[in-house]
């Protein structure tokens, strides 16, 4: 559905009724219009974030924790910096010293999480559906910063963000993401959101990184690299992410580089003015090359990054509006 389709505000219709979701556990059952309002809302913090001051005091006084049991170092980083340019109080909780590793369960996690009072509760955890689980025993909103294979929503709305910032559109483009998919939550994130959008998306990768029936998504299945990447408008390359790996699912990094690696002569095959993305951190040399990953006219990994802010602080704001009495929202 295109993004004309958008409700918009009206005395008819609440504006809560344009993003009528408590939490954000995942993309997953978000609408074209709300996925699109959440672009929308993070516009200003682009311009916010590039001014001089970067500060704004709406989520004063609000308490932001952020729980993270996996480790992270930008997507943790992102989330504190939006909660404090929003002027709320923001509290990383170093899993390494909590009692999750004494043996607590993630339901008396959650349970003590709750018990302090938090405005708002940012979650990355290694296990699929535990954002959920938390969101589920406590009584505020629930940011999913990513959980196992499941979802990483906020990752996909700032590539979406990017993406149209730099096409001026996404409906219609046709999106290669490379890679990694089996074990990749980033890109199940961005193929809800970009085919929601309107996106022609292709997922193209080893045989043994891509998940079976994965057309069920509504994507195109390659796993020849260069048919995969013809006239792409966009190129997305996934991180080989073999931490998550239990057996051999590539003979070994120089040769998956050498069959999948994204490289200006492959480069070439993509539409001409294609937009190079990676969500992070990068394996260079094994999935991208540097001199495409540091190419500035076609590479957007940087402003990635920046969007991923702007983004942050736009869910922050959204989801804590009706705690804040702010009018409309319940």
């Amino acid at each position: 559905m295109p993004d004309a389709a958008a409700p918009r505000p009206s005395p008819d219709r609440p504006v809560d009724h344009v993003f009528p979701h408590r939490h954000l556990t995942g993309i997953y059952g978000l609408k074209p219009w709300e996925i699109s309002f959440l672009l929308d809302e993070a516009e200003q913090w682009v311009a916010l974030n590039r001014g001089r001051t970067k500060h704004d005091d709406r989520l004063a006084g609000l308490t932001q924790i952020n729980a993270f049991f996996e480790n992270s170092t930008r997507t943790l980083l992102s989330f504190e910096i939006a909660g404090k340019r929003l002027g709320a109080d923001v509290v990383n909780m170093a899993v390494a010293q909590s009692s999750v590793k004494k043996g607590e369960t993630l339901i008396d996690t959650a349970v003590t999480l709750n018990a302090m009072r938090a405005d708002v509760i940012v979650i990355r955890h290694e296990a699929s559906g535990a954002v959920q689980l938390i969101a589920d025993k406590v009584d505020c909103p629930v940011l999913n910063a990513g959980d196992g294979r499941h979802e990483h929503p906020t990752q996909a709305l700032l590539d979406a963000l990017t993406i149209r910032r730099r096409k001026g559109r996404i409906e219609g483009l046709t999106v290669a993401i490379c890679g990694d998919v089996l074990h990749s939550r980033v890109a199940r994130s961005n193929i809800i959101a970009l085919t929601a959008l309107g996106a022609t998306v292709r997922v193209v990768g080893p045989p043994t990184l891509i998940p079976a029936a994965i057309e069920r998504m509504g994507v195109e299945r390659f796993t020849d690299f260069d048919a995969g990447l013809e006239g792409a408008d966009v190129v997305m390359m996934l991180r080989l992410q073999r931490e998550r790996m239990a057996g051999g699912f590539v003979p070994s990094p120089r040769e998956y580089h050498a069959l999948y690696g994204l490289t200006p002569e492959r480069l070439a095959r993509a539409a001409p003015d294609a937009l190079v993305m990676h969500p992070g951190p990068m394996n260079r040399g094994v999935e991208i090359a540097s001199s495409v990953a540091d190419d500035v006219e076609r590479s957007a990994i940087t402003e990635q990054v920046e969007m991923g802010v702007a983004v942050r602080m736009a869910c922050l704001d959204v989801l804590t509006r009706g705690r804040r009495g702010v009018e409309g929202w319940a």
